[in-house]
């Protein structure tokens, strides 16, 4: 299985170290998996759309701050 690299500054990475039990691989990945599914919704949706990619880029900020919120509940 390929890897990647997260860079987090000194502060994120201090508040993840107070949480062990927290599997900060398996966050990461399933905050990747749901920006795709997202990404791949969206270019479903805006297919044969006159959406400007402006339009396009704010509704999948509002997709994303959303996902983002249910990954840090599910890991709380």
């Amino acid at each position: 299985m390929p890897s990647i690299t997260v860079n987090v500054d000194d502060d994120l990475k201090d508040r993840m170290e107070q949480h062990p039990e927290i599997n900060w691989s398996e966050v990461t990945r399933q905050a990747i998996q749901e920006k795709i599914k997202t990404l791949d919704v969206m270019a479903e949706l805006t297919s044969g759309s006159q959406l400007t990619e402006s339009d396009v880029a704010e509704i999948a900020n509002k997709v994303n701050e959303s996902a983002r919120d249910r990954v840090e509940e599910e890991s709380e």
